[in-house]
């Protein structure tokens, strides 16, 4: 890679409620990662909040026209997503995170979301447990999608039927779906979620209803972060380097604006670490 840098700006747009982004520690860490490495190179990040998708695409055709940035991320893909086809006719160069249906030869960074779920799945099997929930992210991320058709699989192979529960990343549906799972007539015994905020959520909706931590109900949280450890029990959960994910989509994207072939590159894989929300059923 050459070492001069033309200044300018990589695009990253947020398709989601501003208000989560101050309370969803990912982020955070993802682009702060993106922008720790971009800063070596002289070019920036340039974030934008939208609460569409519709949102996002004006986005896309505003940068174009004024040439506003180099390249684009392109984050929480979806089924049947517009957002490749649009880039190629904009001939905006562009790098996905996750694992694009159609990637219309945009570059990727990969992301294995099948097999933490299968591991995590098994700490619970071997635990015992049998009556085993998920409070996913919203339904058409492809990633969502994954991780579900992982854990679904993997249950019915040990002859039982999951629960599942959409959410959307929030405090408030991490608190709702727990309480309407245990609130059911056979309420699970273990939930995992999605991200560390509902998982928190869940654990405070569980002990509003009375239902012990982890004697009653055992909590696998998705993503790391200083108050899943800190919280009462310290929550087991799948933990990802979201820092180092950030790195390596920079990494790419710095091959992609200077003219070089892009690495093929994976997102650090996420791994289970045991804490005291996860014990056998009572």
């Amino acid at each position: 890679m050459s070492t001069h840098r033309p200044s300018g700006a990589i695009g990253l747009v947020l398709a989601r409620p501003p208000r989560l982004l101050g309370t969803e520690p990912f982020f955070m860490e993802f682009i702060a990662g993106i922008e720790q490495h971009l800063a070596d190179w002289d070019l920036s990040l340039l974030l934008h909040v939208v609460s569409t998708q519709d949102g996002e695409l004006a986005a896309y055709r505003r940068w174009a026209a004024q040439r506003m940035v180099e390249a684009t991320v392109v984050v929480n893909l979806v089924h049947d997503d517009p957002r490749p086809a649009l880039l190629r006719s904009l001939d905006m160069p562009a790098v996905l995170v996750g694992e694009p249906e159609d990637a219309h030869g945009f570059p990727a960074v990969r992301t294995d979301n099948a097999g933490p779920v299968r591991e995590a799945l098994r700490v619970l099997l071997d635990l015992g447990h049998r009556r085993i929930a998920r409070v996913t992210g919203p339904a058409q991320l492809l990633h969502t999608r994954a991780r579900t058709d992982a854990l679904v699989a993997g249950c019915r192979a040990a002859g039982i039927e999951p629960l599942i529960a959409e959410g959307d990343y929030s405090e408030e549906s991490g608190a709702k779906r727990t309480t309407e799972l245990l609130s059911g007539a056979e309420p699970p015994t273990a939930i995992l979620y999605d991200n560390d905020v509902m998982a928190l959520a869940g654990l405070g909706a569980a002990k509003e209803l009375g239902i012990d931590v982890p004697e009653r109900l055992s909590i696998i949280a998705w993503d790391d972060s200083t108050l899943c450890r800190l919280a009462t029990p310290s929550l087991t959960t799948m933990s990802v380097d979201v820092h180092q994910y950030g790195v390596s989509v920079a990494e790419s994207v710095l091959e992609l604006v200077d003219g070089a072939p892009v690495t093929e590159r994976w997102s650090p894989g996420a791994k289970c670490v045991l804490r005291a929300s996860t014990v056998p059923p009572a």
